[in-house]
């Protein structure tokens, strides 16, 4: 590892490879270094999936590592600038949709899969109409899956184009302790390696893409280096799991039906994300011991289960004086491990509705069978708050009118699931921020909330830099 580099990219996911890609493409020649707390992925392994419990990892091997959280995800690429973050605060529709072409092409220049979900109008067009006479709307988005077992080969092909052929260096299991400035630009970062030695390498330009995994470490950065931020909302809820009969008219050709809800209650939103047809329900495992449920399917039609999970979120904006979004769901999720000691609840339908804790025997009764085995039955009435219960269940049986089923005793409900979204940090058009040559991209930055939208920042603040250099 040298002294100084031209850009130094801190975090592996999605929004820093893409940075490095577009860097790698557009200007021969950069010294170019990526530094992440975790490993390559070829080393990254989490042995709570053998053991259903956290073995405490670290760095954890879910959140960190090249490719970031979206190592293990289900690998959907949303082809839709509406969905996955917020880019389009930053630019205008049109060159949204042509920025996200841009990262697919990229995409499927490594091996993802060719065929996009959701792109047959006349479909779409009918489920939104009957969606609209009971007050739920339908976001149309087309999603290209590549299935959690090929998007693994697709981010490894970026690192073999990207690190194996000696593009760019990539320090893995490397701590960024600080980014320092000097007369508001970005001069340096400060970090421990592997053989904890602590060094400071400089940069020209500087890019912290930390991923969710990083966000809090971002926060405290923006507080020292004076950068402005905003609350984001956190979206808190379930994973319902139900047969795929129940949502295969939905599935079949839109592969993952977003909907959303404004309870009647209380006038939340609430929304469906992350659907996975034929998929399974899984735990992960996050530093601190906090374990969360997810979901994921594969792409090979041999792994395909009987059931389609998808998460049911209920998002909430917090005001001031309250800053501690991420804290809130944190707290609601470890009361779910403290009554479950550590693992994922599980409860059917009928008995949340009756007021009663699902125990093993009435689970063996459902005639939904749990894809995740080691899911411990209970009671979330015990851990979601009474807002946040009434609006999923309000949702539940608005959404059986487009989905007859949904509202049923068998339905599974599995908790807790929370999207961690970083307060958002302000900046510019090209994601830099008030710090001059210093950017911000990604979900770390509590600007995207997904692989494609994270990719696409990546390349907005690539050509920046770019255009910087040649000036």
């Amino acid at each position: 590892m040298k002294n100084k580099y031209d850009v130094i990219i801190i975090g592996a996911g999605p929004a820093g490879i893409f940075t490095a890609l577009e860097l790698v493409k557009k200007k021969k020649g950069l010294d170019i270094l990526i530094l992440d707390k975790g490993r390559a992925l070829s080393q990254r392994k989490c042995p709570a999936r053998n053991l259903g419990r956290c073995a405490g990892c670290d760095p954890c091997g879910i959140t960190f590592g090249w490719s970031g959280a979206g190592a293990f995800s289900d690998g959907k690429l949303s082809l839709s600038p509406e969905v996955g973050g917020n880019i389009t605060d930053y630019m205008t529709e049109d060159e949204a949709k042509e920025l996200i072409d841009y990262a697919d092409s990229i995409y499927l220049s490594f091996g993802a899969q060719s065929e996009v979900h959701g792109l047959n109008s006349k479909v779409i067009d009918d489920i939104k109409y009957e969606a609209s006479k009971h007050n739920i709307q339908l976001i149309p988005c087309p999603v290209r899956h590549l299935g959690t077992e090929k998007a693994y080969y697709v981010l490894e092909g970026m690192y073999d184009y990207l690190v194996n052929d000696g593009k760019v260096t990539f320090s893995e299991m490397t701590t960024v302790i600080d980014i320092l400035e000097e007369n508001r630009t970005a001069k340096a970062v400060v970090i421990r390696t592997k053989d904890n030695e602590i060094k400071t390498i400089e940069g020209d330009f500087i890019v912290a893409a930390p991923g969710r995994g990083g966000a809090e470490w971002l926060s405290e950065q923006t507080r020292k280096l004076s950068i402005s931020t905003n609350n984001n909302a956190v979206d808190i809820g379930v994973r319902v799991e139900v047969p795929n009969s129940i949502m295969d008219h939905l599935t079949k050709d839109l592969y993952e039906a977003k909907l959303v809800y404004y309870s009647d209650t209380f006038d939340n939103k609430v929304r469906t994300f992350c659907m996975n047809p034929g998929g399974v329900v899984s735990q992960e495992n996050y530093e601190g011991g906090l374990a969360l449920v997810n979901g994921h399917s594969y792409a090979d039609e041999n792994l395909k289960t009987d059931n389609t999970n998808f998460a049911l979120l209920v998002s909430t904006r917090f005001t001031e004086p309250f800053k501690e979004p991420i804290e809130y769901g944190k707290y609601i999720a470890r009361l779910a491990n403290m009554l479950t000691g550590g693992g994922i609840l599980v409860q059917r339908l009928g008995d949340l509705l009756q007021g009663r804790r699902t125990d093993k025997d009435r689970l063996k009764k459902s005639t939904t069978i749990p894809t995740l085995k080691n899911a411990v039955p209970g009671d979330l009435s015990y851990v979601l708050p009474h807002r946040y219960l009434v609006s999923i269940i309000e949702a539940l049986k608005a959404f059986d009118n487009i989905a007859p089923g949904l509202y049923s005793k068998n339905t599974l409900l599995y908790g807790v699931e929370c999207k961690f979204y970083s307060s958002k940090v302000q900046v510019n058009d090209k994601f830099e921020t008030s710090v001059k040559n210093l950017y911000t991209i990604g979900d770390g930055a509590g600007i995207t909330r997904g692989l494609m939208q994270a990719s696409v920042t990546g390349i907005v603040v690539a050509r920046d830099i770019i255009e910087k250099i040649n000036r």
